[in-house]
This record gives C-alpha cells, structure tokens and sequence, in this order.
C-alpha cells in the first residue's frame, strides 16, 4: 500500500475512506498524501454534516452525493500549485476545477474545486457552501458569513427562526470541530 492509499484508505482513524472514483483521481494526477489525508478528513466531516443536515432538517434540500464528491476533491488543484499545500492560497481552485474537468468530471461536480473558497461565487449553492463549512470546521475553524448562509437557508425552508436554525447549526459544528486535534494530527502525519 502506498502513502497515498494509506491515507485516503488506511489506517487506524475512525473515518469513512474516500470514494474510490476520488481515489483514482487522486492517483491519477500524482497527489501527494498529505492532500489526501486532508481530503478524506473534509470527507468525513461533509459525511457527518451531511448526514445530520438529512435528519435535522429534511426541507433542505441538496445532493449530498454531490457534496461527498465536491468534498473528496475541493482540493485536487493544489496538485498543481504544491506550494498551497503549506501556506494559504487561491491559485488551486481554478487550477482544480479546469484539471476536474479535463479529466471526464461532470462541470456540475467539477464546480466544487472552484467555489469551495468561494461561497460569495454565484454558481455557489447550498450543496457548495457544505463543502465550504466541512472544509472549515475539520479543523475547527468557523467563518460566521458561509454559515450565516445555511443558517438561512435552514430557517427559510424549515419554517423555523433564524435563532433557531443558528442554534441547531451551531450544536453540530460545536460537535464536528471537537475532533479537530486528531483530524489535524492525522493530515500532519503525511508527507508534502
């Protein structure tokens, strides 16, 4: 087994391994194993939040497929742009979504490479802005603005109050950036 499949598959963590369509991608453009450590803790949290977003509020609708998709590789573009893997940086999310599209993804998951950091991207929708958070909360970091936007958006079509919808929100947040250490612990222990 390689690094990379150690990473995306392998290993004595509790998370869900990347989907296999992620993980040929993965080796197909040459990723490093750290991108897939990373991508497959943003996958387990978009499965968890996913998951919770199903059962909490079942209004709200959105293709969680999609979004498992768009979570497995939101970052693939930092194949190309190694440098983003260390320090912070755009150039990888246009660079991802054209390098999705070139190899056969359909634009409509393609697309996640490219608003993930976007959420203000008018191609972004509720399915986007999941992918956003997950990215987000893995490592227990919370941007009011993206989640002001589900925040909405639950309430919206939940018939509930805003508050309410921030307080239900906030709770599985709360709770998904508790297993941030480990999650941080786990990328950082694979190679650039």
């Amino acid at each position: 087994m390689t690094t990379l499949e150690r990473a995306v598959r392998g290993g004595a963590v509790p998370w869900p391994e990347l989907p296999p369509e992620a993980v040929g991608l993965l080796v197909a453009v040459g990723a490093p194993a750290r991108l897939g450590a990373h991508l497959r803790a943003v996958f387990a949290v978009a499965r968890d939040l996913t998951g919770w977003l199903e059962a909490a509020h079942p209004a709200v609708v959105f293709d969680r497929e999609a979004v498992l998709f768009g979570a497995a590789t939101h970052d693939i573009g930092k194949v190309l742009h190694p440098e983003e893997l260390s320090v912070p940086g755009s150039r990888h999310e246009p660079a991802g979504e054209r390098l999705l599209l070139e190899r056969g993804v359909p634009a409509g998951l393609a697309r996640f490479a490219g608003t993930h950091g976007s959420w203000h991207d008018p191609r972004a929708g509720v399915d986007d802005h999941l992918v956003s958070v997950a990215d987000k909360v893995w490592k227990g970091h919370r941007v009011e603005d993206l989640e002001q936007l589900l925040v909405r958006r639950i309430a919206d079509v939940s018939g509930i109050a805003v508050w309410e919808a921030f307080m239900s929100l906030d709770d599985r947040l709360q709770g998904l950036a508790v297993g941030a250490d480990d999650r941080l612990a786990f990328q950082n222990g694979f190679p650039v």
